[in-house]
């Protein structure tokens, strides 16, 4: 009329209704421009254990801190595994010890540095006064080994077959915490992530090998990756200054 437009009756009714729908669609719209910068969404990131002790806090708390629309899923697995839940996009993001012996297409980035250090039971502990050790001063020492699907296992296999002998193992285990809880208990010495001498329980000597045997940490995920994976993984270098 000549004093402009009202709203009906029903038009009055519908009108909550029509303002929470456009508050709704300027909602969806923020959410796929975040969902497309990689801000928001689902993240499954698998991890093998040794990652547990300072990596995995390291990285994990910041992101969190940075991107909190994303909702992380963690999964515990070896590095096999994680390479191939990544290559069948069942995980999105790993956390792997290297060298990953699997044939991938995965694509993988150091992440963190580190090596083998040999970790010496009481009654062994004066192997280790002199400072670094020879692996082949091991040869006639129990071992207290990785289980095999860990990549350090075959790592740990070679290493010792390039030092002249074949370990004897005496016991097998998945978790680093666990084997260093064995070579406290008598059972034989172990090669460990050098980053786990801070767990050394009591009685244990983590001394380093003469010759270092690298075995760095990886983060891997499929070359088509995300911007929320790759958000991620940039995060994450930058928390380890890789």
């Amino acid at each position: 009329d000549s004093r402009g437009v009202r709203l009906t009756a029903a038009g009055l009714a519908a009108l909550p209704a029509a303002r929470a729908a456009l508050a709704q669609a300027d909602q969806v719209r923020e959410a796929v421009r975040q969902g497309a910068a990689g801000l928001r969404g689902r993240l499954v990131i698998g991890f093998i254990g040794s990652a547990v002790g300072s990596l995995l806090p390291r990285i994990i708390s910041p992101f969190r801190e940075a991107m909190p629309l994303v909702e992380l899923v963690l999964e515990e697995m070896s590095s096999v595994d994680i390479v191939r839940a990544i290559a069948g996009r069942t995980v999105d993001v790993g956390l792997v010890r290297l060298p990953v012996i699997e044939a991938s297409r995965v694509e993988i980035t150091v992440i963190e540095r580190d090596e083998l250090v040999v970790a010496l039971p009481p009654q062994l502990e004066a192997m280790g006064k002199g400072g670094r050790l020879p692996l082949g001063a091991l040869a006639e020492t129990p071992f207290i080994i990785h289980t095999p699907v860990s990549v350090l296992n075959a790592t740990i296999r070679l290493a010792c077959q390039r030092a002249g002998f074949t370990p004897r193992v005496a016991q097998e285990a998945v978790q680093v915490q666990t084997i260093l809880g064995l070579v406290q208990a008598g059972l034989g010495a172990a090669l460990v992530p050098g980053r786990t001498s801070r767990f050394a329980p009591d009685g244990v000597r983590m001394v380093p090998l003469e010759e270092p045997i690298p075995i760095d940490m990886g983060i891997a995920c499929l070359p088509d990756a995300g911007p929320l994976v790759r958000n991620f993984i940039a995060s994450s270098l930058a928390c380890c200054d890789m």
